[in-house]
């Protein structure tokens, strides 16, 4: 099933391209089905590059989904056209009264901050406030895994020593979990952070299960019981450049960066950087529409029970 996004969304082109199936309102609404209506809350600064990145993977299975886009209103996007936020993108306001089968809140560049210091803070905390009885399952990547750990759980943040940068190798250490199933031994996934949330901290938590770790990056999959809060602390979404692009801006602006760990051939930056973790990363998403989505919904999903 396909992806129903505006037909003019710089997304649909990308994925058009790339075979992808995107339908617009007018076909999707000829199909016999209820779409999963999935919430971006989109805080990274190049939003049309998160908003590909994630429909790429959202529309990669056989559910037909719907994606709505949402961005605080607390904050001014200085990388992303005014007429773009305006023609794709929804308030708070402008959806509080409805329910969705998912959400993702993305990551955001703002780790050098206290939470409470970040403008959109309070605002954030209103949307995730507001999902524990209007959204199903929601999956938080990297700080916006931090920030929800925080608000919901009262798990902070911890400073690194320097920038974990890279694509690290992970294991999954609960054997159980369908999130993870049909994953190899070990996996690779992106990170790109100068935070992390510390193992200790997260087994305080009765309600919190670690999913998957690695011995370089830390914890990298935490959910809650029943699946209805997920936390990623790295971005398998990323696109095989986006780390290329981050390490080449920081090295010409002089900021102290190293190159990118298992990324580059023999540690080589003037050779094409290896994609280790596209194959994961659309199993994760996957695993998580079928499992924590699409099989656990109610299909009057006003019908949902808050948690």
């Amino acid at each position: 099933m396909p992806i129903k996004i505006p037909i003019n969304l710089p997304a649909a082109q990308v994925l058009q391209e790339e075979n992808i199936f995107v339908i617009n309102e007018q076909r999707a609404v000829t199909q016999d089905i209820r779409p999963l209506r999935i919430l971006i809350v989109n805080l990274m600064p190049t939003k049309i590059v998160t908003e590909t990145q994630l429909a790429r993977l959202l529309g990669n299975t056989p559910l037909q989904i719907e994606p709505e886009l949402l961005a605080v209103r607390s904050h001014t996007p200085k990388n992303t056209p005014l007429e773009h936020m305006l023609s794709f993108y929804k308030s708070f306001d402008d959806v509080k009264d409805s329910f969705f089968d998912g959400m993702i809140i993305t990551g955001a560049p703002v780790e050098h901050l206290p939470f409470e210091e970040v403008d959109y803070w309070e605002e954030l905390c209103q949307i995730m406030e507001w999902s524990k009885s209007h959204v199903y399952s929601s999956l938080h990547i990297c700080w916006g895994a931090q920030a929800a750990l925080y608000y919901h759980y009262g798990i902070p943040k911890r400073p690194l020593p320097e920038k974990l940068f890279g694509v690290f190798p992970h294991q999954v250490t609960h054997r159980g979990s369908i999130l993870f199933r049909g994953f190899d031994d070990w996996f690779y996934v992106p990170h790109s952070r100068h935070t992390t949330v510390l193992r200790e901290d997260i087994l305080k938590v009765p309600a919190l299960k670690i999913l998957a770790e690695s011995p370089e990056a830390g914890v990298y999959a935490v959910s809650n019981n029943g699946g209805r809060h997920i936390f990623i602390t790295g971005h398998s979404e990323y696109d095989p450049d986006t780390l290329e692009r981050e390490y080449l801006r920081d090295k010409a602006a002089g900021l102290p960066i190293h190159v990118p760990v298992n990324y580059y051939p023999d540690d080589d930056d003037s050779r094409p950087p290896i994609c280790r973790w596209r194959s994961g990363a659309n199993l994760l998403y996957s695993n998580w529409l079928n499992y924590f989505v699409y099989q656990a919904t109610p299909y009057v999903i006003e019908n949902m029970n808050s948690f």
